[in-house]
C-alpha cells in the first residue's frame, strides 16, 4: 500500500515577523501576509484529491488548515492533534533571537551546532531535551498514521510547524546524523513524501519535492548564505520516455525536454547566477545552455565526474528486455542497488565517489556571494544528494529527480555545519506540484 504524505508549513506569523521563537505557546497567529500564503498553497494544493487532513491544534496552524480546506472546497474535517505540535523550547518561548544570545548563550551555541544535544532548564529545575523529545513524537505519530490508514492508498495533508515538519521527515528517512540543520521549510511551503509499506519497519520512502514555495514570491526561498548551488536535472530525452536505460550513451533532449529545459529557465530567470557546471553530455549540456539563455555571458564549464552511471550492457535497453536477461540484478539493482556491479559498467558506490568528487570541486570554485548552475543526471544527482542529506549512496530511491526539476543548495559558512537542502526536486514549472516528469530509467 502506498501513502503519500503532503507536508505544510503554517503561514507567516505574528511571531515570526517579529523575530520571537515560537516553540509550544499558542500566542502567535498568523498576519494577513501568512493568511495570503495559506491561500496560495490551498489553491495549489486544490487539484489533489485529499482522504485526510491533520493539523497541529496550535492556531497559527489550525487557521492556515482552514484556508486549505476552504480552497480545497473540501468537505473533509481535519483532525487536530497535539502530536505536531511545535518543539517545546521552554523558556526560550516569546524571546527574540537577540535576548536568548543574551540569557543562554551556551545553549544557543548547541542549538546552532546540534540541536538534537540541546538541553534547557525548566522553571522548575527539571531538565529535557526539546528536538530528542520531538523525533520521538514524530515517530508516534507516524506509526499511528501508518496503523489507521494500513490496507489502502491515500494522500494525507499534514499541516503543522518547521521543527515537528522536519522530525517527521527525517524519521521517514531513518534519522541522518545531523539532519535537522540540512533541512529547511519557510512558511507554506509544500513538501511531498510517497511510502510503498506493510508497517513501519518495513518502509520504503520517496521524497518527491522539500520546501516548494513556487506560489509564494519570490518562487525559491530567499538565498541566506554565501555561497548557493541551483541543481537542474537534464530536460526528457526519446530514451527516457521509452524507458530505455541510457546512461553514458549520449542521446539528445527531445522536443519536451528542450521545453522542460525552456521552463526552467523561465522559473529561474530572476536569480543571478555567476558561473555554470555540466556533465559533458549533451543533453545536460544543452539543458544549460537553453537556462542560460536568460543569463548571457556565462559559459559552461563541463565536468566529465558529473555523466551518468555507465549501465555497461543494459545501456540502450528497455527494462523488459534486461528482466529476461539478468532478472535477479534488476530485482536487487530495485531493492539494494548498492549490491550491483553493473554488467561492464559502474557500481552506485563508484558513481557517488566521482559525483561528490565533482561536487566538492565546484564548491571550492565559487566564491563568496556567487551562485552557480549545475546540471546533471538522475543518478548522480541522486548520490550528490544522498551525500548532503547524510544518507548512504544505497538509498538513492529515497530521492525524486524530475527531468528539469530545480533543486537549491546553500552551502555553509560555517565549517563543521552541513550545507542546507534549501528547496528539492521542483517542478512546479513545468505543470504541478506532483512530479508527471518521465518515470523512465536512468
Amino acid at each position: 500500500m502506498t501513502l503519500r504524505l503532503i507536508f505544510v508549513r503554517h503561514g507567516l506569523s505574528s511571531f515570526n515577523k517579529e523575530g520571537r521563537i515560537q516553540g509550544r505557546n499558542d500566542l502567535s497567529t498568523l498576519t494577513r501576509e501568512g493568511q495570503l500564503q495559506a491561500e496560495a498553497a490551498g489553491k495549489t494544493i486544490s487539484s489533489i484529491p485529499i482522504d485526510a487532513i491533520y493539523s497541529s491544534p496550535l492556531q497559527r496552524a489550525s487557521e492556515t488548515t482552514r484556508i486549505i480546506i476552504k480552497q480545497h472546497q473540501s468537505e473533509l474535517q481535519a483532525t487536530y492533534t497535539d502530536e505536531l505540535l511545535e518543539v517545546d523550547l521552554g523558556p526560550w518561548s516569546g524571546l527574540t533571537k537577540n535576548e536568548i544570545k543574551n540569557q543562554f548563550p551556551e545553549e544557543l551555541s548547541i542549538w546552532q551546532k546540534e540541536p538534537k544535544e540541546l538541553t534547557i532548564n525548566r522553571d522548575d529545575g527539571s531538565k529535557f531535551q526539546p528536538i530528542k523529545e520531538l523525533l520521538s513524537q514524530a515517530e508516534n505519530f507516524l506509526k499511528s498514521l501508518f496503523d489507521a490508514h494500513s490496507g489502502s492508498n491515500k494522500t494525507i495533508l499534514i499541516v503543522a510547524h518547521n521543527a515537528i515538519l522536519r522530525c517527521l521527515i527525517l524519521k521517514l528517512i531513518n534519522e541522518p546524523s545531523k539532519g535537522f540543520r540540512r533541512l529547511k521549510l519557510d512558511n507554506t511551503s509544500i513538501s511531498i513524501c510517497n511510502i510503498n509499506f506493510n508497517d513501519w519497519k518495513d518502509r520504503q520512502v520517496q521524497i518527491q519535492c522539500l520546501n516548494n514555495v513556487a506560489h509564494l514570491n519570490p518562487t525559491i526561498p530567499k538565498k541566506k548564505s554565501k555561497k548557493r548551488i541551483i541543481l537542474v536535472r537534464h530536460g526528457e530525452t526519446d530514451w527516457n520516455k521509452q524507458g530505455r536505460f541510457q546512461g553514458q550513451i549520449d542521446i539528445p533532449l527531445n522536443k519536451n525536454g528542450k521545453s522542460q529545459a525552456k521552463a526552467a529557465s523561465e522559473f529561474l530567470k530572476t536569480n543571478i547566477l555567476q558561473k555554470a557546471f555540466s556533465s559533458s553530455l549533451s543533453r545536460p549540456k544543452e539543458t544549460a545552455q537553453i537556462i542560460l539563455n536568460e543569463h548571457p555571458g556565462i559559459e559552461i564549464s563541463l565536468k566529465d565526474n558529473l555523466i551518468e552511471i555507465g549501465h555497461g550492457k543494459w545501456e540502450g535497453k528497455l527494462e523488459s528486455e534486461i528482466k529476461t536477461d539478468w532478472p535477479d540484478l534488476l530485482q536487487t539493482w530495485k531493492i539494494s542497488p548498492e549490491k550491483v556491479q553493473m554488467p561492464e559498467g559502474e557500481n552506485i558506490k563508484e558513481v557517488s565517489t566521482r559525483s561528490i568528487t565533482g561536487w566538492n570541486e565546484i564548491c571550492k570554485d565559487l566564491k563568496n556571494d556567487e551562485t552557480a548552475l549545475v546540471v546533471a543526471h538522475d543518478a548522480v544527482n541522486k548520490t550528490i544528494l544522498c551525500h548532503l542529506l547524510g544518507l548512504m549512496p544505497s538509498n538513492i530511491w529515497m530521492i525524486k529527480q524530475g527531468n528539469g526539476g530545480v533543486t537549491v543548495i546553500d552551502l555553509s559558512d560555517n565549517e563543521g555545519q552541513p550545507d542546507q537542502i534549501t528547496c528539492l526536486n521542483i517542478t512546479s514549472h513545468l505543470g504541478g506540484i506532483i512530479d508527471s516528469t518521465a518515470a523512465g530509467a536512468l
